[in-house]
This record gives C-alpha cells, sequence and structure tokens, in this order.
C-alpha cells in the first residue's frame, strides 16, 4: 500500500456489481485531480453477483486501489476490515452508490474543515439538502434517529449517512472493538468514539435518494433498533472498555 497516504477513501460493497463501476470512475476522476496522496478501499462481502471481479477490474488502471473481499455478509464487517486495512491519516467511509456527490468529501477535510476526529455526514442540517427522497422514509428515518439519541448518542441528529470520516489514530482505537456486522455498526463505532472522549461534529451535505436502496425499510429499522439495545447491553458488560 501507499506509505501513510493523506486519504483513505473505504468503499464496503455488498451485491455492488451495478453501482459499483460509474462510483469508481467517479472517484478515481476526483482523485487525479487532488494534491495528496491517496488509497481506495474496496471491501466486497457476502455479494452473490460479479462485485467481486468488477471491483478487482480496475486494479490495473487505479494504482492506489485495493480490494478485499469478506466471505460474510454484513456492512458493519467491511467497514470494519476497510477501516483496519486502511492507513491513511484521515479514512473516510464511503457508500458505493455515491448519494453524496465524491467532490464534497472536502467538506470532511482542512482546510474547510478544522481537524476534528470524527466528521459525520449529515442530512439533517440547515444547510444541508435532501434530494428526492420519499417523504415517509424520511419520517421513518427520524424515528429510527429519535431512538438513537435516546438510547446511544444524544445530540447527534443523522448517524446513518454512509459518508464518515475518522483521523486515523481514532479508527485503529474504534473499530477493533466495533462488533455489529449490519446496518447499526455506525451507532456503535460513533458511540465507542464519544465514550473514549472523541469529538464527533456533523456536516452538511448534499444526499440524493437511490431507488434501489439496500435498506429495508421495516425489517432493517426493526433490527437497528434491537441492536441499539445490546450496544447499550454490551457497553454495560465492558466490552468496549479499552
Amino acid at each position: 500500500m501507499v506509505s501513510k497516504p493523506y486519504l483513505s477513501i473505504i468503499i464496503p460493497a455488498h451485491n455492488e456489481a451495478e453501482r459499483l463501476p460509474p462510483s469508481l470512475e467517479k472517484i478515481s476522476s476526483f482523485l487525479a485531480k487532488q494534491d495528496y496522496s491517496t488509497e481506495v478501499i474496496v471491501v466486497e462481502n457476502g455479494s452473490t453477483d460479479e462485485t467481486l471481479a468488477v471491483a478487482q477490474s480496475f486494479l490495473p488502471r487505479m494504482d492506489n486501489l485495493f480490494v478485499f473481499s469478506e466471505q460474510e455478509r454484513g456492512k458493519g464487517l467491511a467497514v470494519k476490515r476497510g477501516m483496519l486495512e486502511a492507513v491513511g491519516k484521515f479514512r473516510f467511509l464511503c457508500d458505493a452508490d455515491l448519494s453524496m456527490p465524491i467532490d464534497q468529501v472536502t467538506r470532511f477535510l482542512p482546510p474547510q474543515l478544522e481537524i476534528c476526529d470524527v466528521a459525520i455526514g449529515s442530512r439533517e442540517l440547515p444547510a444541508s439538502r435532501r434530494i428526492g427522497e420519499p417523504k415517509y422514509r424520511h419520517f421513518i428515518g427520524r424515528i429510527f434517529n429519535t431512538m438513537v439519541r435516546w438510547l446511544v448518542l444524544p445530540g447527534i441528529q443523522d448517524t446513518q449517512c454512509g459518508f464518515k470520516c475518522f483521523r486515523g489514530e481514532v479508527a485503529e482505537a474504534v473499530f477493533p472493538l466495533q462488533n455489529l456486522k449490519g446496518m447499526s455498526f455506525d451507532a456503535e463505532a460513533l458511540f465507542i468514539a464519544r465514550r473514549m472522549g472523541f469529538k464527533i461534529r456533523e456536516v452538511p451535505i448534499d444526499w440524493y435518494f437511490d431507488p434501489d436502496s439496500r435498506v429495508r425499510l421495516v425489517k432493517d429499522s426493526m433490527r437497528m433498533a434491537f441492536d441499539l439495545l445490546r450496544i447499550r447491553w454490551n457497553a454495560l458488560q465492558g466490552q468496549y472498555d479499552t
């Protein structure tokens, strides 16, 4: 890998054979224009399509691309692998659908943002924009976020947006303790970070709704709500103690 790149972009990819190629093209084009060193890490996990082969097909044309594979399905599992394989000063979690334009990654980095421990994309700040999202999905998302704020992360308005930036040292402290394999990993990782005393800052973004979302609204929301209780229980059991 590149020796200590400035920015690592981590992309979890489950059954993303169709959406991944245009996203990698856009990421590659954007990074080519930057004056800092970078790496891109794709972690394929449990796909039943050609995601792994598609990702590997970009290796000859992206010399800063690294592709890993996990047999088991789970976004949390893939993100943990990617964050710990990365070596960047800043490690940016990026959804494969690029529902946030990639050029907005600069909002998470100096000089646009002063260096902070964890910067998370937020769709709920006054300067944020949500484009094309059905109102019922936004409503259900707000219900879940209310539960997150009550149970684990008071004060944070949007824990589930798929764009987050961790300082390298923070990622190396937090992700070895993160153990939820599913979509609630966001809340768990942020809970651990705050518990360790790291500061979390929300960053306004433009977010475009993708009708091909991998989120199964009712089923995943119920599972994620149960996971919030698991986070509290894990904390009581000392699983997040260093």
